[in-house]
């Protein structure tokens, strides 16, 4: 899903996961929009991201955690 009249990846306030380390292999990057939940690999900042809604995201982050 993407929306860019949600953010751009210019605007947007990337944060990385705490899991990540510079000398692991997953590194990922998120950011909240107003309407939107942004996500995209933190070595590659100007490559694809995803975009979910609120609800989206919340399910995804109640299923990671049980997993």
């Amino acid at each position: 899903m993407s929306n860019p009249s949600t953010g751009s990846s210019s605007t947007l306030k990337w944060f990385k996961s705490s899991h990540s380390t510079n000398e692991g292999p997953e590194c990922v990057e998120v950011a909240f929009a107003p309407e939107t939940i942004h996500i995209r690999d933190s070595k590659r900042t100007q490559g694809p991201q995803l975009a979910f809604g609120a609800r989206q995201w919340a399910d995804f982050v109640s299923y990671a955690a049980n997993h």
